[in-house]
């Protein structure tokens, strides 16, 4: 849009019912803050200029809603006298001079842009206000929208209404947006003449009818309008952002056998033809490529998986980890800051911690790379085709070359030359008739001991 816009997010509130120790817009969803979320629809919606009403933690939040491109300005709420004395903290933003003010909350994570770009549009019409509401079959609590001939005329609380007002499902979400060039005169005619003696927003809507201003109602999705005030309803907002996200990737071509035992975050990216198993958790940062498998119970966070490689079942993959085209990561092997080559295989019970493994090597199991020392992580470079034989601990810092051997059972500490066979275990010794000797002393001990009073 051609019309500027400044948007109002009040994210001032106490988090009182959250019973929280934080402010409740830094309570995250899909591993993002509240307020975050909000913001990235509001810049989605074509606004880069922000009014930040905050309160508890105030530098905390400002910090979690910034983002690159968007001017962010913060405002401190004092006192807690309704929606409409909120937005009035903004004044000095709101002076400025804009086409739309866009009032939004930061505790309603699963807006999207879509409803936002609906009313700036309603206010380019020539409307003066326009509201965002919600179709719903449970309109109790709620505040019904009352439209005749496609205005809105007003908006009645459900202890004013009446029987046949509340038989009305279309409601308010509390977000709306006013003309710029009236929106100041509009709040500033609010009144608290009401049993709680607080400023309600929502008298906009009858203040600029009252002064011959057209106003609106829009609708969106029920769900994108959830807000949150306790961790219950914290609970509801994320599945229902987990489905939608499922759902937004599965109709871009992935395939996921039980989404919903599937866990995102806020930025995973899957691929076409990838295939996620079931009981699969994604923290932040995982990137999949196209015709990855992921098998069940896996756990990634921070890590790359490239177009054909395998994790799993139950795999972990931390932060740093990265897997080229057709590597394999396979059951109960944790993944930590290594790059795992193109075909390399580490198949099982194996800990793979700051390395670099080679195109095609192979780490057999219960191998590790001992990478701490208590102090500081050291370094472990396996080369191309190198076999890592099964129970091996490589002592970093150290190198195996390419195509080299590590024989079973071995300890290595130094490096080991290309095409090399490294054997770091004890000689085995056999001691005849050595066995039955200690399980008779184990027996003669065991039974002086139950022999004592």
């Amino acid at each position: 849009m051609s019309r500027n816009c400044l948007a109002v997010i009040l994210a001032a509130g106490e988090s009182t019912r959250m019973k929280s120790s934080m402010s409740k817009v830094l309570h995250p969803v899909a591993g993002l803050p509240m307020i975050a979320h909000v913001m990235k629809s509001i810049v989605a919606s074509g606004i880069s200029d922000v009014a930040l009403v905050v309160g508890r933690d105030a530098e905390r939040v400002a910090s979690a809603a910034a983002i690159d491109g968007v001017a962010v300005t913060s405002f401190v709420q004092t006192e807690r006298l309704g929606t409409g004395h909120a937005v009035l903290a903004a004044r000095e933003a709101i002076t400025r001079g804009y086409d739309e003010i866009l009032v939004a909350y930061g505790d309603v994570p699963l807006i999207t842009a879509e409803p936002l770009r609906a009313a700036r549009a309603a206010l380019a019409e020539g409307n003066d206000v326009a509201v965002i509401g919600f179709h719903t079959q449970k309109p109790t609590g709620y505040g019904r929208l009352l439209v005749k001939d496609g205005e809105l005329m007003a908006i009645r609380e459900e202890k004013d209404a009446t029987d046949a007002e509340r038989a009305v499902t279309w409601c308010n979400s509390g977000l709306l947006a006013i003309n710029g060039s009236k929106a100041l005169d509009f709040l500033s005619r609010i009144g608290n003449a009401n049993a709680k003696g607080e400023y309600y927003l929502t008298d906009v809507v009858e203040i600029a009818r009252s002064l011959g201003g057209r106003t609106v109602a829009v609708d969106a999705p029920e769900e994108q309008l959830a807000g949150c005030n306790n961790r219950a309803e914290l609970a509801v907002i994320e599945r229902l952002w987990q489905e939608r996200r499922r759902h937004e990737l599965m109709v871009s071509g992935v395939s996921m056998i039980a989404p919903e035992t599937v866990f995102l975050s806020h930025d995973t990216e899957i691929g076409q033809d990838a295939l996620i198993e079931p009981n699969v958790v994604f923290g932040p940062g995982v990137t999949v490529e196209g015709g990855a498998v992921i098998h069940a119970f896996s756990h990634l966070e921070g890590a790359h998986v490239a177009a054909g490689a395998t994790v799993g079942p139950f795999a972990r993959l931390r932060p740093g980890a990265n897997l080229a085209e057709g590597a394999k990561v396979g059951n109960f092997c944790e993944v930590k800051k290594a790059e795992i080559g193109k075909g390399a295989k580490v198949n099982h019970l194996t800990y793979i911690g700051d390395a670099f493994i080679g195109a095609n090597a192979n780490i057999g199991a219960g191998t590790i790379t001992c990478n701490y020392d208590g102090v500081n992580k050291h370094v472990t470079r396996i080369g191309e085709g190198a076999f890592i034989g099964s129970n091996s601990a490589l002592v970093a810092p150290v190198s195996v070359g390419d195509g080299a051997f590590v024989a079973s059972g071995s300890v290595i500490t130094e490096d080991v030359p290309a095409d090399a066979l490294a054997l770091g275990r004890a000689r085995q010794e056999v001691k005849p008739e050595r066995a039955k000797a200690i399980r008779a002393r184990n027996q003669a001990i065991k039974a002086a001991r139950s022999a004592k009073p």
